[in-house]
């Protein structure tokens, strides 16, 4: 990709944006592209063996501790707390007013077939965030932006309904992305669930089905999964048979 876009991912909790969106990010910013990385919530009741409010602390730290390992130009941590963030006018006027400031081209977030309410509650303020955003006819602040491009990533979490779309090789940002993620305690497995181990796995398993080292994959919305072609397009993307 030779003109550089702007990438923002938005996730439910810090944690989210790492794990599932982190190597695309790390991708695109090794190659000079703009990436903007939000967390909705700090995720801090996540560890019942601190106090909320010193762990959300801890947490804002290793997210710009992520952010700045693997070349992003941003880190933004909206100030909803963890397992109350609801979808309201304020926070899709708050997601559109977003949007408009950033620019991006594309936006990667949660699938909403998640059991996670917070996550499902952030792709509604997503979408309904993109979708006011785009229109003239929504008197903001600032002018109106229209997204060019939006994907879901695989998150374990939010798997029901979940259709993996494109297959995206990773593997030249693997090392990095591994690195940032090591600044977490919670993404290194010493909290809860092992996440570092599971989307490592994760990305071996997506690149071994497409031919790469490390990969990872995305969900169309569904209205995009149609695409027209004039050819069959074998010599870029062989149909095997066997």
């Amino acid at each position: 990709m030779t003109n550089k876009k702007r990438l923002m991912i938005v996730g439910g909790h810090i944690g989210d944006v790492e794990n599932t969106g982190g190597l695309i990010a790390a991708k695109y910013a090794k190659a000079g592209h703009h990436v903007t990385l939000v967390h909705m919530t700090g995720g801090e009741k996540g560890n019942p063996a601190m106090d909320h409010r010193e762990y959300r602390k801890q947490r804002v730290v290793e997210a710009n501790a992520f952010c700045e390992t693997i070349g992003a130009n941003e880190c933004i941590v909206m100030d909803h707390p963890d397992g109350e963030l609801h979808v309201n006018q304020e926070t899709i006027h708050q997601m559109c007013d977003l949007i408009r400031l950033k620019k991006p081209d594309i936006v990667l977030t949660h699938w909403r077939g998640s059991f996670h309410r917070d996550h499902r509650n952030t792709y509604e303020i997503v979408m309904e965030g993109g979708f006011l955003a785009a229109l003239p006819g929504i008197e903001r602040e600032l002018p109106a932006h229209l997204i060019r491009g939006m994907y879901f990533c695989e998150n374990w979490e939010d798997m029901e309904d979940y259709h993996p779309d494109l297959w995206m090789d990773v593997s030249d940002s693997f090392d990095t992305w591994v690195a940032a993620c090591e600044k977490s305690q919670l993404l290194r497995g010493e909290i809860s669930y092992a996440y570092l181990q599971h989307y490592k796995g994760l990305a071996a398993m997506r690149g071994a089905e497409v031919g790469v080292r490390y990969a990872v994959t995305v969900s169309l919305p569904p209205i995009s999964r149609k695409r027209r072609i004039d050819w069959f397009p074998i010599d870029t993307e062989p149909v095997m048979v066997f």
